[in-house]
């Protein structure tokens, strides 16, 4: 159930973690979620910790850049979108009003990578698969299952992704205002106005058993839940936690897709 061997142009296919305590972290989401860690040394003392369910890759916590913490940026997580052309994709992001903030580059022999905003300030990098597809396990307790995105303009930014990616975007309710992200026919995030003192960002769910269990399990580990748990329209119900270190999450019970 939930294994993959690659993932269709578009499909949210990753999420890492900027943390400021990657040891701390570790130990937190490995209670959590299940999670066991392979980890990868990637250069100058660092360490790409992948988090794995059965031997299969669900993601992956890594040490903040020192240049995001000085900016004062806290811990959170990294989306990633897989491209089938992650350089023909960079060059579409301007065109379309986004921006690059880091180049197509490669990742040692994993894949290629670049770093964008969306024209409402929402970060996402693009993914073109090389050993690594991404998520090798989704939609099964502990993997990755849904990503949302909170944008104080979700018109500009359904028009940018609908345009770089092909997504489709579907009213799920009005108030509060929440769109279902389509890839083709598969859904696979939503999108929602936040706040007006919350910055644009996108952040990951995680399946789990017992959204409840898992909310309390999360307090009790030093974790923060700050909404919910909330029943959603479709069925299932969820839960958004702040981890020890500051990082946004959602854990999500309810029926999975394969």
């Amino acid at each position: 159930m939930g294994e993959r061997t690659s993932h269709p142009h578009g499909t949210i296919s990753w999420a890492d973690l900027a943390t400021s305590d990657q040891d701390a972290a570790k130990a937190f989401y490995g209670g959590l979620l299940g999670w066991e860690y392979d980890d990868q040394p990637v250069g100058d003392g660092v360490t790409y910790s992948m988090a794995q369910l059965g031997g299969r890759s669900a993601a992956a916590i890594n040490p903040q850049r020192e240049e995001e913490a000085q900016q004062g940026i806290p811990p959170h997580w990294n989306l990633y979108v897989t491209v089938d052309d992650v350089d023909a994709a960079a060059r579409a992001v301007g065109e379309h009003g986004g921006q690059v903030f880091a180049e197509p580059f490669d990742v040692f022999d994993n894949g290629r990578m670049t770093v964008i905003a969306d024209p409402t300030g929402a970060v996402v990098s693009l993914w073109q698969a090389g050993t690594s597809i991404g998520a090798e396990v989704v939609n099964q307790p502990g993997a990755l299952t849904w990503a949302d995105i909170a944008t104080p303009d979700p018109a500009k930014a359904q028009a940018f992704y609908s345009a770089l990616l092909g997504w489709r975007f579907d009213t799920m309710s009005e108030e509060p205002p929440y769109w279902v992200i389509f890839n083709g026919e598969r859904s696979q995030g939503g999108m929602t106005k936040p706040p007006a003192d919350v910055p644009p960002n996108w952040f990951p769910y995680f399946a789990v058993a017992d959204v409840e269990a898992t909310a309390q399990a999360a307090r009790e580990a030093g974790g923060e839940p700050f909404m919910g748990p909330m029943d959603v329209p479709n069925g299932g119900r969820f839960v958004l936690i702040q981890d020890p270190q500051g990082a946004p999450f959602a854990v999500f019970q309810g029926e999975f897709d394969d």
